[in-house]
């Protein structure tokens, strides 16, 4: 099973230091040989996912920053980055892998950018019966291993939805996100990999239910 190398988070350690172009092409030939290694990672944990899901494909994220729009000029990521993705429109969401030196490195899965109609859809369900989110959310294995809900909410209700709802801090929800952190020793574990395919296998049940929800309709019929 792949492993992410203490070379890896040594060197971008180094690259938070060093964030400027001179330095990162004199140490782009070890560079490149740490991004091989890491995608590498990112392909077995691809094959992992594929055992137990449909994903169809994933993507390692460049180290380069765009600066364009940034008040940080800086030229360089100081993390590798990678997503993988859920055959669409039958399937929805998402997974992400964020590996960074100094323990801040994560996983995170659901849904970062619902566009307007998705997230009506997901408000009227829950207007209509949230019970099976509630359901989901308090089941004891997923809440030890994802822990609470986050992402982006609104202050108060959205337009046409009453505020005193009992469900309504599921119907402000602009996101609908669960992250789950790693210290570097765990990163550079033997059983990190499994760790974070199993963790991901444990997401299973929102996804099916959010799955189910974005493709019918308030009546349960299929809209794809």
């Amino acid at each position: 099973m792949k492993t992410i190398s203490k070379q890896t988070l040594d060197f971008l350690k180094e690259l938070e230091k060093n964030n400027n172009r001179d330095w990162f092409n004199d140490n782009k030939k070890e560079f490149k040989a740490i991004e091989a290694e890491v995608k590498a990672f990112y392909k077995e944990l691809f094959n992992a996912l594929s055992i137990h899901d449909d994903v169809d494909g994933f993507k390692m994220f460049r180290i380069y920053r765009d600066v364009r729009f940034s008040k940080n000029k800086q030229p360089y990521k100081t993390h590798f980055g990678g997503s993988f993705n859920r055959r669409k429109p039958e399937l929805r969401g998402g997974y992400y892998l964020h590996i960074q030196p100094n323990n801040e490195s994560f996983i995170a899965t659901g849904f970062w950018e619902p566009n307007k109609d998705d997230l009506l859809r997901l408000r009227k369900e829950f207007e209509m019966d949230a019970s099976e989110m509630r359901a989901i959310l308090s089941n004891k294995t997923f809440a030890n291993v994802w822990g609470e809900l986050v992402g982006d909410e609104l202050k108060s209700a959205p337009r046409d939805f009453d505020k005193n709802h009992p469900d309504i801090d599921l119907i402000r929800k602009k996101q609908f996100i669960f992250t789950k952190k790693y210290k570097d020793t765990e990163v550079l574990s033997a059983s990190f990999l499994e760790d974070v395919n199993n963790s991901f296998q444990t997401v299973r049940p929102f996804f099916d239910y959010m799955s189910d929800v974005l493709t019918t309709n308030l009546n349960g019929e299929s809209i794809i």
